[in-house]
């Protein structure tokens, strides 16, 4: 188990340095930031708001929810498609 706790912190590491490396290059990183983690909440509740029509929800945890504000739109994609891949 320590090693799963230590792997996926190892990984929030590393996507967050990516994250803010790319950041970094944008003229308003903190505009961007904060628009880029607007988006991933909006996602991330309209994933949840439809869930009576589409059956696929997102637990709300550490783990989505830093997904959601780190990277956005496309990691809630992500982990909807992964969602849907473990349902089938």
């Amino acid at each position: 188990m320590i090693f799963v706790q230590t792997l996926a912190l190892f990984l929030a590491v590393i996507s967050l340095i990516a994250v803010l490396a790319v950041l970094k290059k944008t003229k308003h990183p903190f505009r961007t930031a904060a628009t880029q983690a607007t988006l991933g909440l909006g996602a991330f509740a309209a994933v949840n708001l439809l869930a009576g029509y589409t059956g696929v929800t997102l637990s709300l945890n550490y783990f989505t929810s830093f997904v959601a504000v780190v990277l956005g739109a496309p990691g809630v994609i992500c982990m909807l498609v992964v969602r849907v891949l473990m349902l089938a």
